[in-house]
């Protein structure tokens, strides 16, 4: 069997993971948390958190596809999900709560679109978006809490944080911003980060109801507009992006 070694200096005074907790939180995921997560996840053989930083020694699953099927990954969570409803805050108390660092992102995109919007051509409709959200981010990740029950969430769950083996089975990797929290925001990163346009109505069906999702919204699209900003102009990967965004103001509207 082979492994794969996660190392992480401590974060940077003040950074986002260090006010998150980030590295910290995955540590204690693989100790507390998998062994009884009920989905796949790699197996943790040593985690090391001190001074010098986190150190985790995790099973390889480089040799699994890259990635998972949208329908299947949004089933995935909703089971999820269903899981640990009501249940994961008061069995982890230490899972970072709703709106927990929501300041310190609001003053982070406030930053980056201003640069953003300086120095590169912004669609409009994304424009439009992005300026809606200016002085905004925190209350939006804060209304979160109104979007459903709190429950366990991987908190980055991409189709890139996702592994498919040669039965099917999904494994979900890196768990550095797992959180309490709405299942739906899950969902929406899944969409946001991940599905085109055209395919957001059979994911969202395959999760199951998620009358919350357009609460969550707001505080995902600030993610993906930082997650814009760190593209090449005129990329295929920028072009995915406004694509989604779009997408996502069409639901606000």
């Amino acid at each position: 069997m082979g492994y794969f070694v996660k190392r992480r200096d401590p974060a940077i005074p003040g950074s986002i993971p260090d006010v998150l907790g980030s590295f910290h939180s995955e540590v204690l995921f693989y100790r507390e948390v998998a062994p009884v997560v009920g989905v796949r996840v790699p197996a943790c053989h040593l985690s090391e958190d001190g001074p010098s930083g986190t150190c985790l020694v995790l099973e390889d699953l480089s040799t699994w596809h890259p990635g998972a099927d949208p329908l299947e990954a949004a089933r995935l969570l909703a089971d999820l999900h269903r899981r640990w409803q009501g249940q994961a805050a008061m069995r982890w108390p230490w899972l970072r709560p709703v709106g927990a660092g929501a300041d310190v992102v609001g003053r982070l995109f406030d930053r980056t679109w201003s640069v953003l919007v300086g120095c590169r051509d912004v669609p409009p409709p994304v424009r439009r978006l992005g300026e809606r959200l200016v002085g905004r981010v925190a209350a939006a990740a804060r209304a979160e809490g109104t979007a459903g029950p709190a429950t366990l969430l991987h908190g980055d769950a991409s189709l890139s944080n996702c592994r498919t083996s040669t039965d099917a089975e999904i494994a979900l990797l890196d768990w550095e911003d797992v959180r309490a929290g709405a299942g739906v925001a899950d969902l929406a990163w899944l969409l946001l980060s991940s599905v085109e346009p055209a395919r957001w109505d059979e994911v969202v069906a395959a999760y199951g109801p998620a009358p919350g999702l357009s609460t969550v919204i707001p505080a995902t699209t600030c993610q993906a507009l930082l997650s814009l900003a760190d593209t090449a102009t005129g990329s295929a990967e920028e072009a995915a992006w406004i694509s989604r965004i779009t997408a996502a103001g069409t639901l606000l509207a």
